[in-house]
């Protein structure tokens, strides 16, 4: 039996003439020596190139589910990667940057303060309100050396069994314009702007990573984003430093 076409051996001739040989075939086949067939219009391929009427054996086409999903491929390849949705980052950067405001305008005087900015005196409770950290006086402090008296400020960290009105406690501000008298003393006074600072170097990161700053690609876009992210609470905290002066 002949093994390509299970055809007995006998039966089987070892070559097929190929229907439509080109011009330029046959004259190659002069050029390289062979001699040429009979009638110089056919070519003899090996019979497993060919069928039994004489067309060449031609790959099969692939099926249609691998067409359709190369075709699926290109066109996934091809399409245009969708932007990342600014909403997000956006709302992100909104709610941090009023906490940062919020924290760097309450610690900016006691900062100013636990550093040695302040002019000492003394205060005199007109009056409290509430109780722990819910208490709220006020009163009219006094500068020592007399250069402004301020009528009305905000009295902080009145101690227990002192806020009876007309009550004196030495006290410190930043300065005539300021609203708040302090009459901490201690540790007290470096906890009302340590938490406050530490809330907005926190804010600061999570605005740059919400933001994407952190994950953009190439190294230098990416450190630019970043010091952006970074200087914008930088600037607030600044801003409100710069007011309690």
């Amino acid at each position: 039996m002949e093994p390509t076409t299970g055809a007995p051996v006998d039966a089987v001739p070892r070559r097929v003439p190929v229907r439509q040989q080109s011009r330029r075939h046959r004259d190659g086949s002069r050029a390289d020596g062979d001699a040429p067939t009979d009638d110089g219009s056919a070519f003899w391929a090996p019979i497993e190139q060919v069928h039994w009427d004489g067309t060449p054996v031609r790959e099969d086409p692939a099926p249609e589910r691998e067409r359709g999903s190369g075709a699926t491929r290109h066109r996934s390849a091809a399409r245009t990667p969708r932007p990342p949705d600014p909403l997000p980052g956006l709302t992100a950067l909104l709610l941090l940057s009023l906490v940062v405001a919020f924290f760097a305008w309450v610690s900016a005087g006691p900062f100013w303060l636990a550093v040695g900015h302040a002019r000492a005196g003394t205060v005199v409770v007109d009056g409290c309100t509430g109780a722990g950290l819910n208490q709220r006086c006020r009163g009219i402090f006094t500068a020592d050396d007399g250069r402004f008296v301020a009528h009305g400020v905000r009295v902080s960290g009145v101690p227990d069994g002192r806020d009876t009105p007309g009550s004196s406690l030495p006290a410190r501000m930043t300065g005539p314009d300021a609203g708040t008298a302090y009459a901490d003393t201690g540790v007290t006074r470096h906890l009302r702007w340590l938490p406050g600072l530490l809330v907005v170097i926190g804010c600061a990161a999570g605005i740059a990573r919400w933001t994407g700053s952190t994950r953009l690609p190439g190294r230098r876009h990416r450190r630019w984003a970043v010091a952006a992210a970074l200087a914008g609470p930088a600037l607030i905290t600044l801003g409100f430093l710069v007011a309690a002066w």
